[in-house]
This record gives structure tokens, sequence and C-alpha cells, in this order.
């Protein structure tokens, strides 16, 4: 009897650990969703659609650039970029962590930007990202903190 007891306990413990296990990755992967339709709303170039993945208290560290503490200062990192002559943009989630609350994450990954320089040369970049998405009071997940840097040496300073 006690046998079975134990073994009801532990058939008990570990249904709730597959089930935490089911939600965790249902969770990460709407994650992965909402990073690539983001990426998608990027490779469109609509500067409105990509703006709405941040929460309202967003922060944003572009590479070799300010932080964007403010809607508008965010909105405008990524007109600037989108507007880019020649951009092709694309990333992808390879990490995805969720907080054991259900209401955090933490997203990283690769991504590729092609540009052109003032001849009309492509210029293509590689790096990394990392995102901190926050699940808002309506259920939906926004990133609340973004910054992304590039692999690529830093060119060397001009001489004068």
């Amino acid at each position: 009897m006690k046998t079975k007891f134990v073994l009801a306990g532990c058939i008990a413990l570990l249904s709730f650990t597959f089930v935490g296990t089911a939600a965790e990755t249902k969770i990460e992967q709407a994650l992965r969703d909402a990073d690539a339709q983001w990426c998608k709303a990027a490779q469109s170039k609509d500067v409105d659609k990509t703006v709405s993945y941040y929460s309202d208290d967003a922060i944003v560290m572009p590479p070799n650039d300010k932080i964007a503490t403010t809607k508008d200062a965010i909105r405008n990192v990524w007109k600037d970029l989108l507007a880019s002559p020649g951009l092709v943009i694309s990333w992808k989630a390879t990490k995805v962590e969720v907080a054991k609350s259900g209401d955090l994450a933490c997203l990283s990954g690769t991504y590729e930007l092609t540009t052109n320089d003032a001849s009309g040369k492509p210029i293509n970049e590689r790096g990394k990202y990392v995102e901190v998405w926050e699940k808002q009071a309506d259920g939906k997940w926004k990133c609340g903190t973004d910054i992304w840097n590039s692999d690529l040496p830093v060119a060397p300073a001009e001489k004068k």
C-alpha cells in the first residue's frame, strides 16, 4: 500500500513537471512566433508595425547611437534604419528563456543586415541581439528592452 502511495505521488509530481514544461514550450513558441512576425514587419519597412512590438516604456540600445527611451525616439531609430538605401534585414531567435513567473522572457539570436554605402555598394553586416519581453496586462507580449551589435570588427579610425 505504501508503495502505491509513493508511486501515485511520483506520478502526480511528474505530471506537474510536464504541465509546466508544456506551458513553457507554448510561451517559448509564442515568443519565437512574435519575434519572427516582428522581423517580417521590419522587412516590409512598416515603421508603425515594427514599433508596435515595443512596450510603452521600452528602451532601445542601437549600435553606435544613444539609447532611445521614448516612443518617438524608438520610432526615429527604426524610421532611419528602415529608410536606409538597399536595406535587407533579417533576424532569428536562437535562444528563448522564460522566467518561472511566466511574465518575462529573454530572447537572443543573430541578425543580418545589408545597406548601401554612399557609392551604392552593398555593405553586409551580421551580429547578435538580446530582447527582454514582458507579458502585458492584456496577455500580449511586448519587447521592453532591445539591444543589438555587430560581429564585424570596428573600422580603424581615419588618419588625419
